[in-house]
């Protein structure tokens, strides 16, 4: 239990300090990072997992993310009914994250644009077809770190945090301007519920949020595979 309740701890500090690094920032106006800046917004992400990675690594090994989950079982790494277990409290997490952003943010005047709670979506310019390219390719850069750092092995030790971390934040910088940058399915699940709750429409497309990064982590976790027979 000690490992289900930290997943959910670890996913609820990620969605309230990276998606409310988005909103506070630029929630008001409906622009992403307006305050702090892509960069910012990025950091933040990054900074959340590294402290997480830190602080319940040793609990849970600090997954936070059910793409991660789906490819650490895909791998072998534990069994089915742990994982899915992981990944309940994961999205618990991510909904309680996102409730405490909701309730700070009820007011006159904040509720504007996609980020207003820090939901996944895309328009535009940008198909859906580019939206789901970009969430598996990256989430399977992502994933694919995350499973080449934390191998018994062949990892990177008490170094695994830090860069996979840092690679969060090279995601982000990269794709927010496509997709908000996903690459996790609860971190996408909690603020589209507060976002359908405001009258909003980003679950309409939460299910590219949820597919796309389940395809990339399960693409990740063959690769890896592949590595670890040479």
């Amino acid at each position: 239990m000690k490992k289900y309740l930290a997943e959910m701890i670890g996913t609820m500090v990620l969605v309230l300090l990276g998606c409310g690094s988005a909103v506070f920032a630029g929630g008001i106006t409906g622009e992403v990072g307006e305050g702090v800046g892509t960069l910012g917004v990025a950091f933040a992400f990054g900074l959340a997992v590294i402290a997480m990675a830190y602080t319940i690594g040793n609990i849970s090994g600090c997954h936070i993310n059910p793409a991660i989950t789906l490819g650490v079982w895909l791998s072998g790494r534990m069994k089915g009914k742990e994982a899915g277990m992981y990944m309940v409290f994961q999205v618990i997490g991510a909904i309680i994250g996102s409730l405490i952003i909701y309730v700070l943010l009820l007011g006159d005047g904040y509720f504007a644009g996609v980020t207003a709670t820090g939901a996944n979506g895309f328009s535009g310019d940008v198909t859906l077809m580019q939206a789901l390219l970009a969430e598996i390719v990256f989430t399977f850069i992502f994933v694919l770190v995350v499973l080449g750092t934390t191998d018994s092995k062949k990892g990177a030790g008490n170094l695994a945090g830090l860069a996979i971390g840092l690679t969060l934040v090279l995601i982000h910088i990269v794709c927010i301007p496509i997709t908000g940058t996903s690459v996790n399915p609860a971190r996408s699940i909690g603020p589209a519920i507060f976002d359908a709750i405001h009258g909003g429409d980003a679950i309409s497309q939460l299910w590219i949020f949820i597919l796309a990064p389940f395809a990339g982590g399960a693409l990740a976790a063959y690769c890896w595979k592949v590595f670890e027979k040479e």
